[in-house]
């Protein structure tokens, strides 16, 4: 792997979890926790790649609109991994972030959110940003609303807004995303980091996301160092 090429910022759609456990005839919250084990998969070996930052979309605001039972699942889920998540996270110099609206999560979520985040905290090597209940333009929205109340409060003044200060009031003040990949087959962003997303390559695969591995990945990567990223520049120079 060309480590010259690597993105400084991946951003992964977590899909497919349900469609795989329903090929193999089993429950979807099966397909949920295979798909937690291949996330932390994902994230030891985008570490062991020098990646620096990678954001993972784990549930939308959306999502709160399946089944009872299932949604429950899932909030349990994350608030049993997230508190395993934090001792090894901060042995490996991982910073664990969030992005996403806590009002709709339960307190058991909040308090594994905040117990993962705290834990690791000081650590400078990758950043991990779990994007939880978390809607691109819900994240405008309040970042909107954030600049308002301190131009009420004369703390910012309008003048003084342009596009890197307005990144500022987002959910985690991270760098653009350079690579995005979706498994599942669908090609869509489906509200994900619209802002941050301006410049982004993107990268849609077959691949149910339990079946991600690291040649999945690889294959990914490789298509992203044949990229050539112009910006909105000449390509012919």
């Amino acid at each position: 792997m060309d480590k010259i090429s690597i993105p400084n910022h991946l951003a992964i759609i977590v899909d497919g979890n349900r469609r795989w456990a329903r090929i193999r005839n089993m429950p979807a919250f099966m397909g949920h926790k295979y798909g937690f084990e291949r996330l932390e998969k994902v994230i030891d070996y985008a570490v062991k790649l020098g990646i620096p930052y990678i954001s993972l979309f784990v549930f939308s605001t959306e999502n709160f609109k399946r089944d009872d039972k299932e949604v429950e699942y899932l909030m349990e889920l994350f608030c049993k991994n997230f508190s395993k998540m934090a001792a090894k996270m901060k042995k490996e110099n991982i910073k664990a972030v969030f992005s996403g609206r806590r009002a709709d999560l339960v307190p058991s979520v909040i308090n594994a959110i905040d117990y993962l985040s705290f834990e690791t905290q000081n650590c400078t090597g990758a950043t991990v940003n779990f994007c939880l209940n978390y809607g691109g333009k819900a994240e405008i929205v309040d970042a909107c609303k954030a600049i308002a109340i301190e131009i009420n409060d004369n703390a910012l003044k309008i003048q003084d807004i342009n596009e890197t200060t307005f990144t500022q009031y987002l959910y985690t003040d991270l760098p653009p995303v350079d690579f995005l990949v979706r498994t599942s087959g669908e090609t869509r962003i489906s509200n994900f980091m619209l802002w941050q997303l301006a410049y982004s390559e993107m990268y849609f695969t077959d691949v149910l996301f339990p079946d991600f591995d690291e040649n999945c990945f690889n294959e990914a990567l490789r298509a992203y160092q044949c990229r050539s990223r112009r910006f909105g520049g000449d390509s012919l120079k």
